[in-house]
């Protein structure tokens, strides 16, 4: 059948719109920031423990990974025990504490992994560190970066959550253990977390959180938004000009 003028003129006028539309569509998306899928992986360690090794290691491999939040802990409960930990601190001790309770287990040991705060594995082997990385999940609310401030967006929490505000050192850091059960070796370690503040309370409201300056300019930057006392952790966010 023979198109008429008319026909063919709301063909084309109705082509035209239709990519317009569509680049429309296009342009707001590009507009959009992606929400990257973090996870967080949060090794508890100490150097005058001899299992440790293996497992800061593998937390070592992936520390660079942009989709993974590697964390190390280093705790006190080693330290009368030969060596003093150069990077341990009486409150990452209690973090690990916090997540034993959480998960009702009744003592802590070294070395440990947390998986999104969720899930929990000794972290010496690579192949069940990975799967556990593949399995994890999270569904919490944004995390923008500001000049001096982070902004948490709305969202429907379970119970009123902690943010905390984590700064890791991504280099590599090499120390010699005097004494105690790794004594005479040159221990590696990759995102060593030297401070860790907590910034306040997010109720499910978009709120806005003053970040106090950092200890020193090579440190990195990270945000979490977590349930309290050892809960999972709904969302984190590196920031953009970490390291």
């Amino acid at each position: 059948m023979a198109m008429t003028f008319g026909s063919l003129l709301k063909t084309l006028l109705g082509a035209v719109a239709l990519l317009g539309f569509t680049a429309l569509s296009q342009a707001q998306d590009s507009s959009s920031p992606q929400r990257q899928r973090l996870v967080v992986v949060e090794l508890f360690q100490s150097q005058g423990c001899s299992s440790c090794p293996p497992a800061q290691a593998n937390l070592n491999a992936i520390a660079g990974q942009q989709d993974i939040l590697a964390l190390s802990f280093g705790v006190t409960y080693w330290d009368d025990l030969g060596w003093k930990d150069t990077f341990a601190r009486d409150a990452y001790t209690q973090r690990q504490w916090d997540y034993a309770r959480a998960h009702k287990h009744g003592n802590v040991w070294t070395p440990q992994i947390y998986i999104n705060g969720h899930a929990d594995i000794v972290g010496t082997d690579r192949a069940q560190l990975a799967d556990a990385i593949a399995h994890a999940n999270s569904n919490g609310p944004s995390i923008e970066w500001g000049q001096g401030q982070l902004v948490v967006g709305a969202g429907q929490p379970p119970v009123p959550c902690d943010v905390w505000l984590v700064r890791y050192d991504p280099h590599m850091l090499e120390v010699r253990i005097g004494a105690g059960e790794n004594s005479g070796r040159t221990l590696q370690h990759r995102n060593v977390v030297r401070e860790l503040i907590h910034l306040g309370t997010w109720n499910g409201a978009m709120q806005t959180f003053a970040l106090p300056a950092a200890r020193s300019s090579t440190l990195a930057t990270a945000a979490l938004v977590q349930v309290p006392r050892g809960g999972d952790i709904l969302s984190a966010s590196k920031e953009a000009n970490s390291h």
